[in-house]
């Protein structure tokens, strides 16, 4: 059994002593705008709804030593694994070495980006002079790169999911190669929308590293890496400090994975956390070996996992960097769900990471129960249609997540529908921009009533969409929490779990949850019913004025309140 423990070591201690920290700010602040500059020209200029409208996409810079210096307000689910596509994507190139400016270097290598092939790296060496100081990259996801679908639920080995480039030059010395452009090409089934995205990647790293290079020269290079490592020792004080307040112990939770989408069996898994003065280890090396279906979860989204639930609870709202992750251990077994070996199939890896980032957040209630909510509906129910135009036979994709109920915590209600905290950045479409792009029609968009666990603060609300679909198509359904309940906490009681239902024509109607390539025929109609957040403490508990207001706005109806709340009646 190989044990692997995933640890952020500081980076050259005591250069940040004695910088400025009115300049300290400066810099961070600029880093940060920077990113949004790199965010804002990606949006723009992307040809796939995907990107620009959900905004499933993640944009950063890493330093020379490939630490995190910043990051826009992007996809939490790649947060911890851009330094590892930095990474890999260098190492496939040769190393630093071999960079030179110009260099656009493309990387999807699953266990290096910790995604499905369709999420793709763009990396852009950044210089100041001759010196490399920096990388920006962008990680965003593809509509389609050749897997054995545009989106799958049901591969048995990597291989099956999609075109991989282990780390390749996309532009050499600013000079576009050819090769790969033309192999991108022909291994999509949707090309003019992946080149717009990749053309639109590009752009957006590039922008980055202008404004970044920027940045340098007008501090030097010897102050802007002195404030870094001062920004970078700032995020660690503010973490350790939070779990310095901490109880040291064990803390453990456990749950059940619904199914890996080829065996239909369900996935029991557990969490131990361990904190130790203001250090925090999180050991998953208890966990199932990796299975036959998709739902393994490559080793950089499970330190992204990691790194969201810790950003949750101790970030602070501030936007993070390298140091915020220092006092973090990970442990893993090489062969296990969340650390699997090639060709083990991973497209569906989100699965587990999301289920992990909510264990570990309640296994820590029993340390902190005034900082921890209960359970939200606990997934992105990420949704993926294709086909081909009636009128013009011209091929079609689109995609996106969608928003659930948040746990209710000890303060107030849960928020209702919002994208889980791993997608919390992102948005699912408006519903004007689908009906002009799609052939489908929205019937329904709405909260569900009754649908947030009952409590002394209620979970937020589930969302009840519809769509009636006008021409033949298919889809693929990425749910998970379809069988579990969220949980509620100090006697709040759960909310509703996820349920996607295709109505056919004929009358009859079937529920999936992982199910890849459903047919539609023109006439269905697909209900998606989103998951709720549970509810915190006893509902005999709840402010009588919130049960009535609850019933003025339409979240809950008379039964529902009669049921759970006597006392407000």
């Amino acid at each position: 059994m190989t044990i692997v423990r995933t640890r952020y070591a500081e980076v050259h201690p005591g250069l940040g002593d004695g910088a400025d920290p009115v300049t300290t700010e400066i810099i961070r602040q600029g880093l940060n705008a920077a990113a949004d500059q790199m965010k804002q020209s990606l949006i723009r200029t992307a040809f796939s709804p995907i990107i620009y409208e959900a905004l499933d996409f993640a944009v950063a810079f890493y330093d020379a030593d490939m630490c995190m210096l910043a990051q826009a307000p992007t996809l939490p689910a790649f947060m911890g694994t851009l330094g590892f596509c930095v990474r890999e994507a260098v190492e496939g190139v040769g190393g630093p070495a071999t960079l030179s400016p110009g260099d656009v270097i493309l990387y999807n290598d699953p266990y290096g980006t910790g995604s499905h092939p369709q999420d793709a790296a763009m990396v852009v060496p950044i210089f100041h002079d001759d010196t490399l100081v920096a990388y920006s990259v962008i990680k965003a996801h593809w509509l389609d790169i050749g897997g054995k679908d545009p989106y799958c639920t049901d591969t048995v080995d990597v291989h099956q999911e999609g075109t991989i480039f282990p780390g390749v030059k996309l532009y050499d010395a600013g000079r576009l190669v050819s090769d790969v452009y033309r192999m991108i090409l022909a291994n999509s089934r949707m090309p003019e929308m992946v080149i717009g995205d990749i053309n639109a990647m590009v752009a957006g790293a590039r922008t980055g590293a202008e404004a970044l290079g920027a940045l340098v020269r007008r501090h030097g290079l010897d102050t802007f890496r002195r404030c870094v490592a001062r920004m970078y020792a700032h995020g660690e004080a503010l973490v350790r400090g939070w779990f310095e307040r901490l109880p040291d112990g064990v803390y453990e939770a456990s749950s059940v994975i619904d199914s890996d989408g080829v065996n239909g069996t369900p996935i029991p898994f557990g969490v131990r956390v361990v904190v130790d003065g203001s250090s925090v280890t999180v050991d998953l090396t208890g966990c199932p070996d990796q299975v036959g279906g998709p739902v393994n979860c490559p080793l950089p989204s499970t330190v992204a996992a990691v790194r969201i639930a810790v950003a949750f609870l101790a970030g602070a709202g501030e936007q993070p960097n390298e140091g915020h992750f220092r006092p973090l251990e990970l442990v893993t077994r090489l062969g296990s769900l969340f650390h699997p070996v090639r060709p083990a199939p991973c497209f569906m890896y989100g699965i587990p990471s999301d289920h992990a980032i909510e264990l570990i957040i309640r296994a820590l209630a029993e340390a902190v129960p005034e900082s921890v909510p209960a359970a939200s509906g606990g997934d992105i129910n990420a949704l993926v249609w294709w086909g081909n135009r009636e009128a013009t036979g011209e091929p079609w994709a689109d995609g996106a997540p969608h928003p659930v109920g948040q746990g209710a915590s000890p303060s107030a209600d849960g928020a209702s529908a919002l994208m889980y905290i791993s997608e919390s950045a992102t948005r699912f479409t408006p519903a004007e921009v689908w009906e002009a792009r799609n052939p489908w029609r929205i019937e329904r968009l709405a909260l569900a009533e009754d649908s947030g666990g009952p409590g002394r603060h209620r979970g937020g609300l589930g969302l009840d969409l519809s769509f009636r679909i006008l021409e033949d198509q298919y889809l693929t359904a990425g749910l998970a929490r379809t069988a579990l309940e969220p949980w509620g906490l100090e006697g709040g009681l759960s909310g509703r779990p996820n349920r996607l239902t295709v109505e056919y024509p004929d009358g009859h109607a079937e529920d999936f949850s992982l199910k890849t390539r459903i047919f539609l025929p023109k006439g269905a109609v697909v209900h998606l019913r989103t998951g709720s957040g549970g509810g915190y403490g006893p509902a005999a508990e709840r402010d009588p004025e919130a049960v009535r207001a609850d019933l003025r706005e339409g979240y809950i109806t008379p039964e529902h309140a009669a049921r759970h709340y006597p006392h407000a009646l």
